[in-house]
């Protein structure tokens, strides 16, 4: 299973900046790049919960599990 991160979608919708966000939540632009991306193993939720007050919106909204090839066989040898 893979993990898609939709923050980029959410800003857009609320038009707000990367910047704004990283500002308002206290990280570094250079590090909301990276969630944004999805180049990051995991986020703690405190950030995640800073994130969704800021946008209002719920964890749900910024990240999608999207089903892999490796799942199929996860599931067959299971």
């Amino acid at each position: 299973m893979q993990i898609i991160v939709r923050l980029d979608v959410m800003l857009a919708r609320r038009k707000m900046t990367s910047r704004a966000l990283a500002e308002a939540i206290g990280i570094s632009e250079q590090n909301l790049s990276l969630l944004k991306s999805g180049k990051v193993k995991g986020i703690r939720f405190e950030t995640l919960a800073k994130i969704c007050a800021v946008l209002d919106c719920q964890p749900g909204d910024l990240l999608e599990a999207e089903p892999s090839e490796d799942d199929a066989t996860f599931l067959e040898s299971a």
